[in-house]
């Protein structure tokens, strides 16, 4: 039981180090003297490490056979590489790369969190939902709570406690149990197998026709909040409600997620994310937002939480780790490098309303290509035990 409550505060404390980073790094760039351009480049650069680094470390995760030193290493590279990122503006070039360093160190984190989450799930036989929603509850609670606390010590001191939660996270890391799932050991070509398993591959990339629509409204949400009338204060209680509605949703996943297929689910929260989009952008109010954030549970949420089962069940077990932080990279480094590049050229040359009408369309096309992934390998495998039979 004590090792539960130090992966819960583990998740609690590095998702609210993470709203931090989310939520006002752009902000200190700004007030760094950083250009726009130079923003735009520093922003992309995070989905783009955490793309190639995330595959890596799940490969060390499953290589070593455990989480726990892969985190802690992970954390201890983050508090180092980020005390030099947040005093390397003045120089140029370095500033790039230290940045980039750091989401190496930063960003996989969150990926071998959910993945060691996973792994003590099913050995204690819990639901997944009920430790994950501990990170959720973090990012939740920092998201109302860090624009008071910025405010007050000024944002030029954004480290003091991004570094004080993030040390917080590597304690916690340090008393976490890590868990075996097995001992067959793994090589480069068998992790590299991982790219030959179709059933796999297209799945991930069927879901970028929805995890690239959520990962642009992360990128412009703030901004089309202005853009209808609302003010500073309306992003950070869009940010708590949404994560308030995804909470709820791993808590509570017990009693719903056995209901139907994974699959089902995961079409169900694509339907739901088209008509999120939709409405924002069909009545751009933002108080009606701010409402429709409490669907952000219902979409991301089970969205997520769905996906992750159903890919964690199409690897092999000694591959768990290294599949598991390819769809993190898939989900949230490049949706999130493609949305944000493509979302910043549709508001440029057209406008935000209509980059939610295409987002819409998007989310309900991602939802009919799932259904047919579905009835096809389902067939398949029919077909397949009337073949054995």
């Amino acid at each position: 039981m004590p090792s539960i409550i130090n992966l819960k505060a583990l998740l609690f404390f590095y998702y609210s180090s993470m709203t931090i980073i989310v939520s006002y790094l752009p902000v200190y760039f700004q007030v760094n003297g950083l250009s726009k351009s130079e923003i735009g480049i520093l922003l992309a650069i995070g989905p783009f490490a955490a793309m190639i680094s995330q595959p890596f470390w799940g490969y060390m995760t499953d290589k070593y056979k455990t989480s726990k030193k892969i985190i802690v290493l992970c954390l201890t590279g983050a508090i180092f590489s980020g005390l030099i990122m947040f005093h390397s503006f003045q120089y140029g070039l370095i500033m790039y790369f230290t940045v980039f360093v750091f989401y190496c160190f930063m960003a996989p984190v969150g990926g071998l969190g959910d993945s060691l989450t996973q792994k003590t799930a099913n050995q204690m036989n819990i639901s997944f939902g009920s430790i994950r929603m501990w990170g959720s509850v973090g990012f939740a609670v920092m998201s109302l709570l860090s624009g008071f606390l910025l405010a007050y010590i000024g944002i030029q001191y954004i480290y003091l406690p991004f570094m004080f939660f993030l040390v917080i996270t590597l304690l916690m890391a340090s008393r976490v149990n890590d868990v075996e799932t097995s001992k067959k050991p793994i090589s480069l070509r068998d992790a590299l197998k991982l790219l030959k398993n179709n059933k796999f591959i297209l799945f991930l990339f069927i879901i970028m026709l929805v995890t690239i629509t959520h990962r642009t409204n992360d990128s412009f949400l703030g901004i089309y909040l202005l853009e209808i009338g609302g003010t500073e204060a309306f992003i950070g209680w869009a940010w708590f409600i949404g994560v308030i509605s995804e909470a709820l949703i791993f808590a509570t996943a017990t009693y719903w997620f056995r209901k139907y297929h994974v699959l089902t689910f995961t079409i169900f929260a694509a339907v739901l994310y088209s008509i999120r989009w939709l409405v924002m952008g069909l009545v751009p109010n933002p108080y009606l937002v701010l409402s429709l954030q409490m669907l952000h549970g219902l979409t991301f949420g089970m969205f997520y939480l769905c996906a992750f089962n159903y890919i964690t069940g199409t690897i092999p077990e000694e591959l768990q780790s290294t599949g598991q932080l390819l769809f993190y990279s898939f989900f949230f480094g490049l949706s999130g490098m493609i949305g944000a590049s493509i979302g910043g050229q549709i508001i440029e040359r057209v406008s935000t309303t209509n980059l939610y009408f295409l987002l819409a369309f998007s989310s309900i096309v991602g939802a009919v290509t799932i259904g047919v992934y579905k009835v096809y390998y389902f067939h398949s495998k029919k077909t397949e035990l009337v073949n054995e039979s």
